[in-house]
């Protein structure tokens, strides 16, 4: 019988991290990475026997890599701290593990965010596939993904049906501020890979047309005023995004 090690990497997490890890009651045992939390996160974590160990933040790829990296089980499964597993997926993950996969190597789950008091179903936000659960001889994440960080895997991972449940924001101001921190990520991705905005026009009409793919195209409109805060928080994201490209582009222009 295979046994399963739960990773999870933090930051100033002690609201999010006991929930987190009573999830999941039959990891084998539970490896908590921090990049330097000033509240309780340590101390609630260590209270329920998890392994806490501090790593110089380099990035969301490189931080996950690490902290699998120290499981010591066949079977990991690495969860973000704002992250919990519903009963359905409890079950389904602890059968699997108990079967070493039923020779199946990588696996991935929906998941639900909660948003402003509700669930959210629509508007890109769910299904939110996640590839998390996997055999340790068999994948890991990239370490060059400063931001949506991935797993690099030898096999295409396999559906599970349970529910993985996430509280993504805590207010509307986090998610403005967490957009902010993200459009400059991405856009600093893109400016390396070669892209360039020149028109400023390009920034407005693809600004509008993200609204109007997650607000009318993806249904946001039917998660309520949730959904329509979601749908403008997300192109106003990509505006910050898309006009930091479209300065460095032009002062490119100008030293030419």
């Amino acid at each position: 019988m295979a046994d399963l090690s739960l990773v999870i990497i933090t930051l100033d997490e002690e609201h999010n991290i006991e929930r987190c890890i009573k999830s999941v009651p039959f990891a084998k045992e539970v490896v908590v990475v921090d990049s330097g939390s000033r509240d309780r996160t340590k101390e609630l974590a260590e209270k329920l026997g998890a392994k806490f160990i501090y790593n110089e933040w380099k990035g969301f790829g490189a931080q996950k890599k690490f902290a699998a990296e120290q499981a010591k089980c066949e079977w990991v499964l690495s969860l973000d701290a704002d992250e919990w597993l519903s009963e359905d997926l409890q079950e389904e993950i602890e059968e699997l593990v108990k079967n070493d996969g039923w020779g199946k190597k990588v696996f991935k789950m929906k998941r639900m965010s909660r948003y402003l008091g509700r669930w959210i179903k629509h508007g890109g936000w769910y299904p939110d596939w996640q590839t998390r659960l996997y055999r340790k001889d068999h994948a890991n994440w990239s370490d060059q993904e400063t931001i949506h960080e991935t797993i690099k895997a030898k096999d295409t991972p396999h559906k599970l049906w349970g529910l993985m449940y996430h509280t993504p924001f805590d207010s509307i101001k986090d998610q403005v501020d967490s957009n902010f921190r993200y459009a400059k990520l991405l856009a600093e991705r893109k400016l390396k890979n070669g892209v360039r905005i020149y028109n400023p026009f390009i920034v407005v009409i693809k600004t509008i047309v993200k609204f109007l793919e997650n607000y009318f195209f993806k249904s946001g409109w039917m998660d309520g005023m949730a959904g329509f805060i979601i749908a403008i928080n997300s192109a106003h994201s990509y505006m910050v995004q898309l006009y930091t490209i479209y300065l460095e582009s032009m002062k490119e222009r100008k030293n030419v």
